[in-house]
């Protein structure tokens, strides 16, 4: 009881309303999937940011979004530098004391091999791309539908690639934000699913520069006025709109197979691992994630066998399985070839997706005589966009300046970068507070 009980409310079905609301929407992609493979892996890479058009009808603001990810690289020249930002990241990859001198050891040695595979998916990463659409289209939206927080500006900070979380900073600063002049921000993370490793280390960026570019750091240990008022959306792993986007793209793909077999085929579910020992210590990602998961089946009522499976996992340590290439072999030595892979902790394409899962996994399964789909990611889906605009609204509106559950250390972190991070946001409360009242 005291475990369902919990489970229960946080992945409930949405209500009629909920879904009549995202359901009514659009229901195809403004890029869409064409028949054959190489048109769709080519429409993937291309995507193309359009001009944006503020629309602001009435004002409080400006409200800057900041849309929070890992990035990827832009060209193949960007590879070694990302991987080198990645591998020394210890919130993602714990490598102990020696942590910058082994990531920059392993991403010299791999960036050839990962530069191979970029260039298989066009030469760079989409993220960048489908990540400023996507903030682009959601402040439109949200000028709209919030105006006395308006005009809302656009903003995307990664923790590995360009544009990165100072380059963004300044950006604020050019902008009119901070620096005497206040101003309010929100970081919105670009991860459904909390993971210390990935939203956190993002916060940890953005307090690590925000107390170098306008904290005590920067003003000989006094804290200026006039700073940009920062609040955080770190987690909507249930969102309603989010769930109905994922399904919707699962229901496109299962009509590619025949009716008669349709319910028989098995959902992957499929969301980059963890090391063990970050799972260990209490991070709450592999919870989340599965709420997603189940959240989504419940939409789609459970019609269809299923799978919580993880990928990309990197070097000899433990991390959590099973793995999604494992599952997959291993489904179709016992005889069960028609499968749809689901990437269910990404919100847009990049070298995961259009490499590891599409050329990788299902090219694998295709040679063993498998016969899997990948449903498409959420990348300019108008109801993901929608969700985008409504989970911003609802926060703004909040007057929260973090979520209760983000301030809960996990029971095994021995990080004070992360403690100082909490303790700041969470003290964002009282300057939101007065946004709001305002």
């Amino acid at each position: 009881m005291s475990i369902r009980a919990p489970v229960a409310r946080i992945t409930a079905r949405a209500s009629p309303a909920q879904i009549t609301r995202y359901t009514a929407a659009p229901t195809t992609s403004l890029w869409q999937r064409t028949a054959t493979k190489d048109s769709a892996a080519s429409q993937r890479n291309l995507a193309t940011v359009p001009p944006v058009t503020q629309d602001a009808t009435s004002s409080k603001g400006p409200t800057a979004m900041v849309f929070m990810n890992m990035g990827g690289p832009s060209t193949l020249d960007e590879v070694g530098d990302f991987l080198k930002r990645l591998f020394s990241d210890g919130d993602l990859i714990p490598l102990g004391r020696l942590q910058n001198y082994l990531g920059t050891f392993i991403s010299t040695r791999r960036t050839p091999k990962i530069q191979k595979q970029y260039a298989e998916i066009g030469g760079g990463s989409p993220i960048r791309k489908w990540s400023e659409y996507q903030a682009e289209e959601m402040c439109k939206i949200l000028d709209k539908i919030s105006p006395a927080t308006a005009p809302h500006k656009p903003y995307v900070a990664f923790r590995y690639a360009n544009p990165l979380t100072e380059e963004m900073y300044q950006r604020l600063f050019d902008d009119g934000f901070g620096r005497g002049r206040g101003g309010r921000a929100v970081a919105f993370t670009q991860y459904p699913q909390y993971s210390c490793s990935t939203t956190g280390s993002s916060l940890n960026e953005l307090w690590k520069w925000r107390g170098r570019l306008e904290g005590r750091r920067a003003n000989e240990g006094q804290e200026a006025e006039g700073g940009i008022v920062w609040s955080v959306i770190d987690r909507w792993p249930v969102h309603p709109g989010l769930v109905e986007a994922f399904a919707q793209n699962i229901e496109a793909t299962l009509k590619e197979y025949p009716a008669e077999t349709r319910d028989q085929v098995v959902l992957l579910f499929s969301a980059h691992s963890l090391p063990m020992s970050v799972v260990n210590r209490g991070d709450p990602y592999p919870a989340e994630v599965a709420a997603t998961v189940y959240a989504v089946m419940q939409r789609l009522g459970m019609k269809n066998p299923y799978r919580l499976v993880w990928q990309s996992q990197v070097g000899p340590s433990a991390w959590l399985g099973a793995q999604t290439s494992d599952t997959v072999n291993g489904y179709i030595k016992k005889g069960q070839k028609d499968m749809v892979l689901v990437p269910i902790a990404f919100t847009s394409d990049h070298i995961e997706t259009l490499y590891e899962v599409d050329k990788e996994i299902i090219g694998e399964a295709e040679e063993a005589g498998g016969n899997v789909k990948r449903a498409e990611s959420l990348n300019g889906s108008p109801v993901f966009i929608q969700a985008l605009a409504d989970i911003a609204k609802a926060h703004l509106e909040s007057g929260l300046a973090c979520s209760r559950q983000m301030g809960l250390r996990c029971p095994g972190c021995v990080s004070e970068r992360c403690a100082e991070s909490k303790k700041f946001f969470a003290a964002q409360q009282d300057k939101v507070s007065q946004f709001v009242a305002t």
